[in-house]
């Protein structure tokens, strides 16, 4: 049987690619969304039609109830998962003085309370099955560079690494690495409205990087050759952080 993966936030861009990439690796992988079921339904299907297992889950990571009820039945009903990508997020931007309380904290309930809400339902039937396993989490390279009119996504950013770091200390007897993907500008929705040309400049590579790139990353994670990683953020920004 393929080892069975979870990736939220895979019904389009950086998780699409991941969910897509891992699929085609071996892995059989649950789409994670929140709203854009038919999305998820097309990205799982797209899998299976190209020879993987996949199937679409819907439920929303900021949401601590419904994350423990919906993987405790998935558990009941499929076993442990071997890894699992954090990637789903949000981002609400304005400038701090005009930063309203909603916004901080919705940005910090899907891009930092996510992490327990999804792994801690998770992780201990990941040590009880004895296979060892990947976990993942998407920071961002706002995590250590800051970024003008986003302090709650570089802190909520910043606080998923501290979070990665310690819970890998804690599994690494166990054979689970836990390591953060720190991406740079990347060719998703979630750029449509940004500068990106005046952005670009401060890039070394002077490029946009593409979901498929940070997916190739995630993808030797969790391989093999990574099995002594853990622990470790790693940028990919062309040369940005």
């Amino acid at each position: 049987m393929s080892r069975r993966v979870l990736v939220t936030g895979a019904s389009r861009g950086i998780g699409r690619a991941i969910a897509e990439r891992l699929a085609r690796d071996g892995f059989a992988v649950t789409v994670c969304c929140r709203e854009r079921v038919a999305d998820a339904e097309a990205v799982a299907a797209g899998i299976r039609g190209a020879g993987g297992e996949a199937h679409p889950l819907a439920f929303d990571v900021a949401d601590r109830e419904a994350c423990a009820r919906v993987l405790a039945e998935q558990l009941t009903a499929h076993g442990p998962y071997w890894g699992v990508v954090c990637n789903a997020g949000l981002h609400a931007d304005a400038p701090f003085p005009v930063l309203s309380g909603d916004a901080w904290d919705r940005v910090v309930r899907t891009n930092l309370d996510a992490f327990y809400n999804v792994l801690q339902p998770v992780v201990m039937p990941m040590v009880r099955s004895h296979q060892g396993g990947r976990i993942v989490t998407m920071s961002s390279a706002s995590a250590s560079l800051g970024n003008r009119g986003q302090v709650n996504y570089s802190a909520a950013k910043a606080g998923l690494v501290g979070a990665s770091r310690s819970l890998a200390l804690e599994l690494a007897k166990r054979h689970i690495t836990v390591n953060a993907v720190a991406p740079g500008l990347i060719e998703t929705e979630m750029i449509r409205d940004a500068p990106v040309e005046k952005i670009v400049e401060m890039i070394p590579m002077r490029r946009i990087g593409r979901p498929e790139e940070v997916a190739a990353l995630v993808a030797f994670l969790f391989s093999a050759d990574a099995a002594y990683i853990t622990g470790q953020v790693i940028g990919i920004s062309g040369g940005l952080a």
